[in-house]
């Protein structure tokens, strides 16, 4: 069986932009086109690609699909790179961590392209300890996570540490913890967590505070608005020392407990078929590690 490329781009796009109309208005062609190479598509290969939504998304068969059509797009930008040849686009899609998105994962992205040329990074955002199952699903062609442990047919490659710095405001710790960072204090104060697969809080307690119940948290799904939410005082939170910097130097934001920071690893885990072929990328992300991440 040969898969038409046509339709896999088509495929691409409906689940890229999620809905039919906006797929049509990206490949240049009518909503009928899109529905009508979707449908011979999906007869062709026995089984449903898209749950229609809004917005569209993809079936498992669909993932892999995509994938497939990504990754042979980025095959042949290689050779063509190799034949010092101009690419066309072509894309690739990476599971990351929000954290890593919001400091130093754009600067390798782009320091990766010069040597991808017509490179585009579909990035798909969860918990770094959860980041790898994309990669197992077959979803992504690799993953920034911190599990350091090879899947099969992957190569990882360890990155260094994100470092994180428990902060809060003045006016949050006059009023929290008036007599200290005490346990007591830290299970009563309200923190700020991702989202419910967010440990962080609890990995940072069990270490500085020993075992007790957890505090109550705020679920905030935004690296950027952790720090602006802490700085008004909505609670405590583990933030990198990145988005840290300038606050913890204004005072606008104050360390609960000084130098009681929580290093988590962060490894590459790219599949083996696409080494060769992201092998620019994950030279880019190593480099910009050694700048931005720490030894763990």
């Amino acid at each position: 069986m040969q898969l038409d490329r046509a339709q896999l781009a088509t495929l691409s796009a409906i689940l890229r932009r999620g809905s039919f109309e906006q797929a049509a208005m990206d490949l240049g062609i009518t909503q009928s086109a899109v529905s009508q190479r979707l449908r011979a598509l999906e007869e062709r290969i026995g089984a449903v690609l898209v749950q229609r939504g809004p917005p569209a998304t993809a079936t498992a068969t669909g993932a892999q699909l995509v994938r497939h059509a990504e990754e042979v797009g980025q095959l042949e930008a290689l050779t063509l790179r190799r034949l010092g040849l101009e690419p066309t686009s072509a894309r690739v899609r990476i599971a990351v961590n929000a954290d890593s998105l919001a400091t130093w994962l754009p600067p390798a992205l782009a320091r990766a392209q010069e040597a991808m040329p017509g490179t585009l990074f579909s990035i798909d955002v969860d918990d770094q300890d959860h980041s790898v199952e994309w990669l197992r699903r077959g979803q992504v062609s690799a993953a920034l996570t911190s599990d350091g442990t090879a899947l099969r047919g992957c190569e990882a490659h360890p990155m260094g540490a994100l470092r994180y710095i428990p902060v809060a405001s003045p006016a949050f710790i006059a009023r929290h913890f008036a007599h200290g960072v005490t346990a007591k204090a830290l299970a009563r104060a309200p923190t700020l967590i991702f989202n419910e697969k967010d440990t962080l809080p609890a990995s940072w307690l069990r270490r500085f505070a020993g075992p007790g119940p957890l505090p109550p948290a705020h679920r905030l799904p935004s690296a950027e608005g952790f720090t602006l939410a802490i700085r008004d005082g909505l609670g405590w939170g583990l933030n990198p020392r990145a988005l840290l910097e300038r606050d913890l130097e204004a005072g606008t934001l104050v360390e609960l407990i000084p130098n009681a920071t929580l290093d988590t690893p962060l490894y590459w885990q790219v599949s083996r078929v696409m080494a060769e072929a992201l092998a620019p990328l994950t030279q880019a992300l190593r480099q910009t590690a050694r700048d931005h991440l720490v030894a763990p």
